[in-house]
């Protein structure tokens, strides 16, 4: 239901995280014996939590380090690790900048030209580490990328960009045909982003096989206060998931969303798969694992762009391992560490054995229930006071 907001000017109410909280249910279940696995181009993966393509998170070495925890971390095709033959030395001098030059330093280092022989050669050292290669690139790059990708053994290619339509006008480059792209590539394509019904029904009919949700949440993304767009993730979410369940119903093809963004603690990520996710994406909650090569730093995508940079660089510490994050034991007191365990208790405690059940979890609005009775944690900076 819209509301005014001015004469003749009406507006949606929508929502994120912070306001809403998810109901018990009328059974429990023993949290080792629910289902946190998801299905992605006809292959299951236990961990539905991906870790997001950026470059203080996600490298060869952390990709195969997540694979063999059983999940997927994607890898930006147009990063530093495709522009430097020793990512690590760049890495390095992005850790040390002071917050007043880090900007122009990052714009600076992702100046450099993609080497395109080293887009196969880093796809090349995951897979020979036997676990999954997801990679990713804008449109603008996708058809050349897509096919050295597939051929080097690429097992998901991800075409990302701020806002994602069907319908790109542009006279100064040819715009990317999503479905011809979809149709011709022999592996599974996740497009994004989107945060609305209708588009979301457009780009499944692609040919799609994932569709990622969110713009502007992420704790390094700035589109939201340089664009002013952007549709809270609670609400992003159960539309887009609405819509993937008509076109269910409409053609029987079953397209996967991806809530991206927005979540750094297991009670966010709970509460996107009460929405409608069918796995979640993050990048500020990986950025801290002892193995991301940020070295505790965390930056946007868009971060480098030399006319209108959409992020920063945030310094999120280093605060454990990889597998500790993901499965714990948790050595933090405010959900950032065993986020499948964090999933795997939410969803006992709401009678969810699979995903799909706890996407029917009772939602509340509810705007205290980061605050109530939390005074104390609140004085002290701790646990939810943080």
């Amino acid at each position: 239901m819209a509301e005014f907001i001015g004469r003749g000017r009406k507006a949606r109410r929508c929502y994120g995280f912070d306001e809403i909280a998810l109901v018990p249910g009328m059974i429990t279940i023993n949290p080792n014996e629910v289902d946190t696995s998801f299905i992605l181009g006809g292959k299951t993966y236990k961990v539905p939590i991906l870790a997001a393509a950026m470059d203080g998170v996600v490298d060869v070495d952390f990709a195969v380090k997540m694979g063999k925890l059983g999940g997927l971390a994607v890898l930006n095709l147009e990063g530093v690790q495709t522009r430097y033959e020793n990512p690590d030395e760049v890495l390095d001098t992005i850790a040390k900048a002071s917050p007043e030059e880090a900007t122009k330093l990052v714009q600076g280092i992702y100046n450099e030209p993609i080497k395109e022989k080293l887009v196969a050669v880093r796809i090349s050292q995951i897979k020979e580490k036997k676990v999954p290669c997801v990679v990713s690139a804008i449109p603008q790059r996708a058809e050349r990328f897509g096919a050295i990708a597939q051929d080097a053994g690429a097992d998901v290619f991800i075409v990302q960009s701020t806002v994602t339509s069907v319908h790109h006008i542009s006279t100064e480059y040819k715009a990317l045909d999503l479905t011809k792209f979809c149709g011709k590539m022999k592996v599974p394509v996740i497009i994004g982003n989107c945060v609305t019904h209708d588009v979301a029904l457009e780009l499944f009919a692609t040919g799609a096989q994932g569709l990622l949700v969110g713009i502007g949440p992420g704790a390094a993304c700035t589109s939201r206060g340089v664009l002013g767009i952007g549709v809270p993730q609670v609400t992003a979410t159960c539309d887009i998931a609405e819509a993937r369940d008509f076109y269910f119903k409409k053609t029987g093809q079953y397209v996967p969303i991806i809530t991206d963004g927005g979540m750094s603690i297991g009670g966010d990520i709970c509460k996107a798969f009460a929405c409608g996710a069918d796995a979640v994406m993050v990048g500020s909650a990986f950025a801290r694992a002892k193995e991301a090569p940020g070295r505790g730093y965390h930056w946007g995508m868009a971060t480098p762009n030399a006319n209108l940079p959409r992020g920063t660089r945030i310094f999120v510490g280093t605060t454990g391992s990889l597998e500790e994050i993901l499965f714990g034991p948790a050595r933090l007191d405010d959900g950032s560490q065993n986020l499948v365990g964090a999933l795997q208790l939410s969803m006992g405690s709401v009678g969810a054995k699979t995903i799909k059940e706890m996407n029917l979890t009772e939602i509340i609005i509810a705007p205290s229930i980061q605050t109530e009775g939390k005074i104390f944690q609140r004085a002290q900076r701790v646990g939810m006071g943080k």
